[in-house]
């Protein structure tokens, strides 16, 4: 969570007060007797869908909804402030499970739903992937239930493969050798694009850290950033992008700089999320849109180990005093017909059974489609490290990528990075 002034704190204290959301005054146990269940939810095309969708549900369960909808850094302050002070005026709340769940789960404000989720077969827990379930359970207990995923994917064109004479590369050798003929016979179009930036590259870098076998930390929080897998990893990487990347390559792209270069037809392959296809897609905003595919991530020396991961969920509020109606919205909200409704909507559902049904998958090129369920059996549930402050994780763990890019030694930029994670893990368990 991002530190904000005193004065910051006042002023959204202050225009909460004021009652600048829908949620009003009132507790929740005014709430609960009233039949209303107060929802705050990000602003999202999975929040559009069902916030058309909610008088449906009004009309089923008998319960009246008070809707919050609030920009990303506004509900981050909203959080803040409520959560801190411990208000039962939130019942349901959108929430990113590996950006701050792990710091919500830590301070108690979610309520288990371990019992919620197994109480209801015709619902169905069973049906939602390993890696976000893993994504919204915190010691052993349920504390989310995953609306949104995404995971990494292999973007490419499909006219340079073809004229390079290379099949979809299904390893991370193949990868290499069609990025390096592919430039070497191009000079001006870079064999592989991706993000570069210290912190923003960790996320697209974690695929190709578990596909060599290794992670940002072990089971018993032990750091692993200098193990001989992460090295090979960060070494790889980076050397993709120093030896095969555009000319003159910065090192603090996102993914915005990185997609641009490569729907504008300067790059033959792009590792990136799922989610963000119809920027290579849409001939609006991509030059080479009639010619992009897309396949599962090439396979390491531990095989292909995209990470799979819940970007959103849906929690209770440990201090609601309205949690049995906050349970029955989000039953609702994440049942197999909402999330199918979502998903041909272009949101990426977590149930198995939306990929596994063509009208889940019929508004997805077949190639991504096919992509991600493979993903899906394979991956991993987070695609950072797993901590409270993730920012400041992500700085650390991010040198070495750099370091690689850079030309610099990758191998003593792990070390450093391992050293200073571990002072940094340490530190979090005081």
């Amino acid at each position: 969570m991002k530190r904000r002034s005193v004065m910051k704190y006042a002023a959204v204290a202050a225009a909460l007060s004021m009652g600048l959301t829908a949620c009003g005054g009132s507790g929740s146990s005014d709430a609960k007797e009233s039949g209303v269940v107060r929802v705050t939810l990000a602003n999202h095309v999975w929040t559009e869908g069902v916030k058309a969708a909610i008088p449906e549900f009004e009309k089923s369960s008998g319960l009246k909804v008070e809707l919050t909808q609030l920009g990303e850094d506004q509900l981050s302050d909203q959080y803040n402030v409520k959560l801190n002070a411990g208000s039962d005026e939130i019942d349901v709340m959108m929430y990113r499970p590996l950006q701050e769940g792990k710091a919500f789960a830590k301070n108690g404000y979610l309520a288990d739903l371990t019992s919620k989720v197994s109480s209801d077969s015709s619902w169905d827990w069973n049906d939602y992937q390993e890696g976000p379930v893993k994504a919204t359970t915190a010691d052993g207990k349920v504390v989310g239930v995953p609306i949104i995923t995404e995971r990494e994917v292999l973007y490419y064109r499909k006219d340079l493969l073809k004229a390079a004479g290379f099949a979809v590369p299904k390893t991370m050798e193949e990868l290499e050798a069609a990025a390096k003929a592919i430039k070497e016979s191009n000079p001006d179009t870079a064999g592989f694009v991706a993000r570069t930036g210290k912190s923003a590259a960790v996320t697209q870098f974690s695929s190709f850290l578990y596909s060599f076998g290794g992670d940002f930390a072990d089971s018993s929080g032990k750091s692993t950033v200098n193990s001989a897998a992460a090295k090979e990893a960060y070494a790889f990487y980076g050397g993709l992008i120093k030896n095969y990347g555009p000319a003159n390559v910065s090192t603090d792209m996102s993914w915005p700089e990185a997609m641009a270069i490569f729907t504008q037809g300067k790059a033959a392959f792009y590792t990136e999320a799922d989610s963000l296809y119809k920027n290579a897609t849409d001939p609006a905003k991509s030059k080479v849109a009639d010619t992009v595919g897309f396949a599962a991530m090439p396979a390491g020396p531990a095989g292909s180990k995209p990470y799979n991961i819940p970007s959103w969920g849906l929690a209770v509020n440990e201090a609601s005093g309205n949690q049995d109606n906050a349970w029955k919205f989000i039953q609702w909200a994440t049942s197999k017909e909402r999330t199918l409704a979502a998903q041909k909507a272009g949101v990426p559902g977590p149930r198995a059974s939306v990929w596994a049904d063509s009208e889940g998958t019929s508004t997805y090129p077949k190639d991504l489609a096919e992509a991600i369920a493979a993903s899906a059996k394979n991956g991993v549930g987070h695609d950072r490290p797993e901590v409270v402050t993730v920012g400041k994780a992500r700085e650390i763990v991010g040198e070495p990528i750099v370091a690689s890019i850079t030309g610099a030694d990758a191998s003593a930029a792990a070390d450093s990075a391992h050293e200073a994670f571990q002072k940094f893990l340490d530190s979090e368990k005081k």
